[in-house]
């Protein structure tokens, strides 16, 4: 089974961006530590609802648990060569637990349900989204 569980923090700010096909997207990398106070940078792509929440409640250094799967993308760059990427595909997201949210005690009413009607109103700390179904992308959807 493909499926790697992550916890991190950004690297940057997301930016949402959409393909020639409408589709929303954005990536950006995740900075994981392995508790040996080694820093690894991923690359992380996510599509549609997923890029939509990411790019709204998260910013540059703050932490996000992402589950997803590891993918590679082949292409050809501008010169003609040929170039392979390994990335994650973001499918599952949501904030870490932290001691923040743990001493607040409140839910948000937020659910899973409600971010993919698009319903993202509330305290957005005790968010969490998951994609609904597989996210297929041809290479031409890219922006990037």
């Amino acid at each position: 089974m493909n499926s790697v569980n992550l916890t991190g923090r950004l690297g940057r700010d997301p930016e949402l961006k959409t393909t020639n096909s409408g589709k929303s997207v954005t990536s950006f990398s995740l900075a994981v530590q392995d508790g040996k106070d080694r820093t690894y940078w991923l690359p992380i792509v996510a599509w549609e609802k997923t890029a939509d929440f990411i790019c709204r409640y998260f910013r540059k250094g703050d932490g996000i648990e992402i589950t997803g799967k590891v993918t590679e993308r082949k292409y050809e760059d501008r010169d003609g060569n040929k170039r392979s990427v390994v990335e994650v595909v973001a499918m599952n997201v949501g904030f870490p637990q932290g001691k923040s949210s743990a001493e607040n005690g409140a839910e948000s009413g937020y659910s899973a349900s409600n971010v993919k009607q698009g319903n993202f109103s509330g305290n957005s700390r005790n968010a969490a989204y998951s994609a609904a179904a597989d996210v297929s992308v041809d290479d031409g959807d890219l922006p990037f």
